[in-house]
């Protein structure tokens, strides 16, 4: 599996519609996802779901009056429950020499084993293989068990075989369980089958309130094969203060997939966004992005990317 920094053709998204994904806020979100589109067509493709013609209708007029150039857009009418593309797209990976093919992994999703409006979503890997015509290979453990779910944001590789994940995400037994029954260690031979993933890290648990219950992308990321950028909370009253010293200190203790250490770069967390009922809800994720982007545009400012 490629890092998000390598060279790819396009990045995908689903214009948004599913209202209770932001209460109340609803209005500006598709003048938002026009503004990310319009900042990523100078250099990629952008590659959007729709759920209808009237939705692409829609998002083409809001694309348009934000001065994206359509010409470098391309819409897929596929129907989805929400817009989430980044954990039930496809993953797509490069087969290993002498093939050098692009192909996707299939991972199912059900909602982050929370909600119970997911089967379209889950669909979405096997109508873009269809559609691309790229083979797609159902990510299954051994001996006949299910095929294997994994969101996109539960994981983040360096590109060169090293893997991050929670063990909050992937190995709870209780709470928003994917993968019942499935073993530490049998999940590491999936992640290395299909992901090319042969060093695989994991943290401890997520940032307090994430609804995912624990997906690594909103804590700690790869911005080049060696370093990572992870959250830090120095007031000890914090929820989140004890779970990422623990990271941090496993992190010191990690190596790469070629032995070396990792380095850290430590983003202070910011304070808590509250709604009306004052549930916590982590702000990181945002923030994070925004530096990776910046650390991507220092150390790669020629690339165009490719899927």
């Amino acid at each position: 599996m490629p890092a998000e920094w390598e060279p790819h053709h396009a990045t995908w998204l689903g214009w948004p519609h599913h209202r209770s994904d932001w209460p109340g806020k609803f209005a500006p979100i598709p003048w938002v996802y026009a503004e990310i589109v319009r900042k990523l067509t100078p250099g990629e493709m952008a590659r959007i779901l729709v759920s209808s013609a009237a939705h692409e209708r829609q998002a083409r007029g809001v694309l348009a009056r934000a001065g994206v150039d359509l010409g470098r857009v391309e819409f897929f009418r596929f129907p989805t429950n929400r817009g989430w593309t980044r954990d039930f797209g496809p993953i797509f990976v490069r087969r290993m020499p002498p093939q050098r093919e692009v192909v996707i992994a299939r991972f199912r999703f059900n909602a982050w084993a929370k909600y119970p409006d997911w089967k379209q979503d889950d669909r979405i890997p096997e109508r873009v293989a269809a559609k691309l015509k790229l083979p797609l290979h159902r990510a299954r453990g051994e001996g006949g068990k299910p095929d294997i779910v994994l969101e996109g944001g539960a994981i983040d590789v360096n590109g060169r075989g090293t893997l991050l994940t929670t063990e909050q995400c992937l190995l709870d037994p209780a709470v928003q369980v994917r993968n019942p029954g499935l073993s530490r260690a049998e999940l590491e031979g999936v992640l290395r089958d299909y992901l090319g993933a042969t060093n695989v890290l994991w943290l401890g648990d997520g940032i307090a309130g994430d609804d995912t219950h624990g997906h690594v992308d909103d804590l700690c990321r790869f911005v080049n094969p060696r370093t990572v950028v992870l959250c830090s909370e120095r007031d000890p009253r914090e929820a989140n203060y004890r779970a990422l010293q623990e990271n941090r200190e496993r992190l010191e203790g990690m190596r790469l997939e070629d032995g070396s250490k990792i380095a850290v770069v430590e983003l202070p967390m910011p304070g808590p966004l509250s709604r009306p009922a004052l549930l916590r809800r982590p702000t990181a994720a945002r923030e994070l992005r925004e530096l990776l982007h910046r650390e991507r545009r220092r150390a790669r400012p020629d690339v165009q990317r490719s899927e």
